[in-house]
Parts: structure tokens; sequence; C-alpha cells
């Protein structure tokens, strides 16, 4: 488990998301890569790698750069239309997600055979990006480099392990509106997929008001 970074991506630089997708908010799954070394002042930084599992299934916590924003619920319809501009190029199934202001969290399984899930992530987070209007605050870093200042450059990784770990996560995935007191119950946040598996059966309608769940998901301590 481990934060990484994925706003590039060699696969990006061949291809063009400058496209505009209404659609409504929907459905999710998971995969690993390993960043390239990098350099910094003549010394060699430590190499950091994914856990490939072709087809495996992941749970990640995204969140932007600026942890006070709305911006993720607020331009949710970008984030839609991200969301599906990836899974068109690079398919992947959604088995959970919710969208808070400032952060999300989702499982993915990934196609059999694939084991990228930063070029999508890439794609969703670039998408998304060029959807808002500039002018966001911007490190004297992402200046130079000419990148957006939208999201935070790494996000977190935990490949499921078993049955029960993946049920644990979906879970998370679904209590966190209640986690961070914007609602009181899980059903009555509109940014997730909680109705939808009640739908399915996977739930109880009551699900989800009241006790706190433990562990560590990638959020910060006081998010």
């Amino acid at each position: 488990m481990k934060w990484w970074g994925a706003e590039e991506h060699p696969t990006l630089r061949r291809l063009s998301i400058f496209v505009f997708i209404s659609s409504p908010f929907l459905a999710l799954h998971h995969c690993r890569a390993k960043m390239p070394r990098a350099q910094r002042n003549g010394k060699r930084m430590p190499e950091y790698r994914r856990n490939h599992v072709a087809g495996g299934t992941y749970f990640f916590t995204v969140a932007l750069a600026d942890r006070r924003s709305d911006l993720l619920v607020k331009e949710v319809d970008a984030l839609r239309a991200s969301v599906l501009r990836a899974r068109a190029l690079y398919p992947f199934n959604i088995d959970a997600w919710v969208v808070l202001p400032e952060h999300l969290h989702a499982v993915w399984t990934l196609p059999d055979g694939d084991a990228d899930f930063s070029v999508r992530w890439a794609l969703i987070k670039r998408g998304f990006s060029v959807r808002l209007a500039k002018g966001e605050s911007r490190s004297a870093s992402r200046i130079a480099k000419g990148e957006r200042g939208v999201w935070q450059r790494r996000f977190w990784e935990h490949t499921i392990r078993d049955e029960a770990d993946f049920r644990r996560h979906v879970d998370y995935c679904h209590f966190n509106p209640v986690k961070h007191g914007l609602v009181g119950h899980a059903g009555n946040w509109p940014f997730s997929s909680f109705r939808r598996a009640v739908a399915r059966g996977d739930y109880p309608a009551g699900w989800g008001g009241g006790a706190e769940m433990g562990g560590g998901f990638g959020e910060r301590p006081d998010g």
C-alpha cells in the first residue's frame, strides 16, 4: 500500500482527451504499474514500484491539491465525463465509488491481462482538469513544468487480497460521507455507488449510519 504519482504516462503522449461528454454518474474496478527512476541533484531517487496484478482489483484514494476545495462535487459532471472517456479508451469495472468535496475513493477491477491503472487515473485527472477554467493556485515547479494545480500528484493504491478485503474497502467507500460528517446515513449522499449497491441487494437500505470504520485507507489523519 503506497502513494504513487500518475500525472505522466508514456501512453498519454499519444492521446488527446479534449473531448466533452455529458452523462449520468456511474459504476467502478482495478490494476498496477511502476514508476521510472528519477534523478535529483545528481542523485538517484528511490525507485517505487506498484504491485502489478493483471486483472486485479484495487482500492484507490485520489485527492485534490487544495484539501479545502469542493471542486469534485461542484464539477461532478466534468468528473463523470472524464471517467467515461477513460473507460472508453481503457475499460475497467467499477465495484464501488464515492466522490467527496476534495477527494474520492474507488474500487476497480481491471480486465484480464491488464494491470495499468496509472494510465486510467492519469486520463481521468487530466480530463477533469482540462474541463475546468484555469486559475487554481500552482507551485513554482508546476508552473515550470506547465502542469495544472488541480490534483495531488500522487494517489493511494491498495491491491485487494481476498473477499473479506474487498468487502471492507467497498464498505469504506460507501461509509465515507458519514465518516466525514457530510450526511448521517450512507444512502443520503448522492455522489456514491451505494444506492446502486442497495438496488442490487448488496446492502439493506438502512446500512451505514453511525458506526466508525478504522484502518488505513490513504486518507490524512485530519481528512
